[in-house]
């Protein structure tokens, strides 16, 4: 068996590893399982018109398909995450009253630079405090304290695109005969 900290041990993908260079076999099954689920995603994005694929979902599928069964990459941590960094943006944006102005990151003000400092602050202060790390939360923090993604549509069809890779990360997984968890990540023996 290999290391803990070896991919292809995370994704017990033991045949494969066996006959193929692990760290290959490890990547290829990151990149194309990410490839597959932000294109599923962005499609229904582009048919849909609506904000279902964001920048933090990038990261997400990132630690979804390359550390499956690290905690960080566990459905609870990952939609609980995004959930406190998308009602920590808002609450960053209703402070501040930036609720409907629209962005503009050429010119930054005092106010939306106060928003996106009590939003990561919030996300980056309430994940550990809950045991809900999912670093891409902090991501998408910011992309809503600065006012990219601010309307509650808008929040609500985020938020929609984080179930939409989880339910993803939890099929390709469990397909691939990855013990990725259905919920809460493994406790450590």
């Amino acid at each position: 068996m290999t290391s803990p900290e070896r991919g292809l041990a995370r994704l017990h993908l033991d045949s494969l590893e066996r006959r193929h260079n692990p760290k290959l076999v490890a990547a290829v099954y990151s990149a194309i399982n990410s490839f597959i689920s932000i294109a599923l995603i962005a499609t229904a994005a582009m048919l849909s018109h609506q904000p279902l694929v964001f920048p933090s979902l990038g990261p997400t599928a990132f630690l979804l398909f390359s550390t499956p069964t690290l905690p960080t990459a566990s459905p609870r941590n990952t939609v609980l995450g995004h959930l406190i960094g998308i009602g920590a943006g808002a609450l960053g944006l209703a402070i501040t009253g930036l609720l409907a102005v629209p962005p503009n990151l050429a010119d930054v003000t005092f106010p939306r630079v106060l928003a996106a400092a009590i939003a990561l602050g919030l996300t980056c202060g309430l994940m550990p405090l809950l045991g809900l790390s999912h670093p891409p939360a902090a991501a998408t923090t910011l992309i809503i304290a600065l006012g990219l993604l601010r309307t509650p549509h808008q929040l609500l069809v985020t938020f929609l695109g984080v179930l939409l890779i989880t339910a993803q990360g939890i099929a390709i997984n469990r397909l691939a005969g990855v013990r990725y968890p259905l919920w809460a990540p493994e406790k450590a023996h």
